[in-house]
């Protein structure tokens, strides 16, 4: 990418994680980042190309941290690193993750293929420790990844209490 490609892309990231991508016009874009309209158009085609190139590579960063866990032979290491997975989002993506909850919230999921496998994997995991209800448990997982990224993400703090009491629960010291 270009600098001036990057800095419509950083500048575009932004707005539309604190503003909402409906209310971020292509125009306010242009204005923020100090390049013209046109330019967006030339390198993102629309407002809709530059969404889904902030997605597509902050997914393969995603995907990444998935992979990291879903690696991990050890059941009870591959559900705690995924629960350890809020704790670990750096400041400088919280931009990309904010907007990833904005749309999932907005326009319903984000969900990626990267999700499914990494939900399997979980699965699998609680199956491998012979849990009652594996698929149940993954999904609980999921749901507490979810609720602590929402704190860390909307407050900017890092609830460290919360994954004592999650890792506790588990036994997953």
């Amino acid at each position: 990418m270009t600098k001036k490609q990057q800095n419509i892309f950083n500048t575009a990231l932004e707005l539309f994680a604190t503003d909402g991508v409906d209310a971020t016009s292509t125009s306010k874009i242009a204005k923020v980042a100090g390049v013209s309209e046109g330019l967006i158009f030339r390198h993102f085609t629309n407002k809709e190309g530059l969404l889904q190139a902030i997605l597509t590579e902050g997914l393969n960063k995603a995907h990444e941290y998935f992979q990291l866990i879903q690696v991990e032979i050890d059941p009870k290491t591959r559900i705690r690193k995924a629960l350890e997975l809020p704790f670990n989002i750096l400041p400088e993506e919280y931009n990309f993750w904010r907007l990833v909850y904005t749309l999932k919230w907005q326009r319903g999921s984000v969900q990626t293929e990267e999700m499914s496998d990494f939900r399997a994997s979980l699965a699998d995991a609680f199956d491998q420790l012979n849990y009652e209800n594996p698929s149940a448990e993954a999904r609980l997982v999921e749901s507490i990844i979810d609720g602590i990224a929402t704190e860390v993400l909307l407050k900017d703090v890092h609830p460290k209490p919360l994954l004592k009491c999650v890792l506790d629960k588990y036994k997953l010291k």
